[in-house]
């Protein structure tokens, strides 16, 4: 029983430092461009959010509940695409902690070209977040701008992955 026990903590131990990142990439527009291009997951879900942004912070648990669920599928993929500043990327990783934030990620370090960005994501962005977008197969098929509910972001999720 000890044995089975001391494995058991042995692999939550292991499972929870995989869940959570210990560094942020930090990217510009054209890196986030050309990742979100080269995904090979069938439904790749960016969310763009901060951690001073209360709608996104209400919703980011509804986010990793979706990905958690999803996680093992190979179509799947969420990447969460933080727009803090370069000078809180440590408030972001802690934030990511206390957070248990499971999904990738990244700081976009490109608050100064937003103009130039935000409109080549999607057109009716106004430059407020939270702003989701769902690719499939490299193709934008969803634009969500406002703060999502549990059911709207699986029922999404849902009907993309079929």
């Amino acid at each position: 029983m000890k044995t089975l026990i001391k494995i058991l903590t042995v692999f939550l131990f292991c499972t929870i430092c995989k869940a959570q990142q210990t560094e942020v990439s930090v990217i510009k527009y054209e890196d986030l461009e050309k990742r979100i291009q080269q995904e090979k997951a069938e439904l790749l879900v960016v969310n763009f959010w901060a951690t001073t942004c209360a709608p996104c912070v209400k919703e980011l648990p509804h986010f990793m509940e979706v990905n958690n669920k999803n996680d093992s599928n190979p179509k799947f993929k969420m990447l969460l695409v933080s727009l803090d500043r370069l000078a809180d990327k440590e408030r972001v990783l802690k934030f990511i902690k206390n957070k248990n934030l499971t999904a990738e990620v990244v700081l976009l370090d490109d608050i100064k070209r937003m103009n130039t960005w935000i409109p080549r994501f999607e057109k009716e962005w106004d430059g407020n977040i939270p702003v989701t977008l769902f690719y499939k197969n490299g193709m934008k098929v969803h634009f969500n701008d406002g703060e999502m509910s549990k059911e709207e972001l699986e029922k999404t999720v849902s009907d993309n992955l079929q």
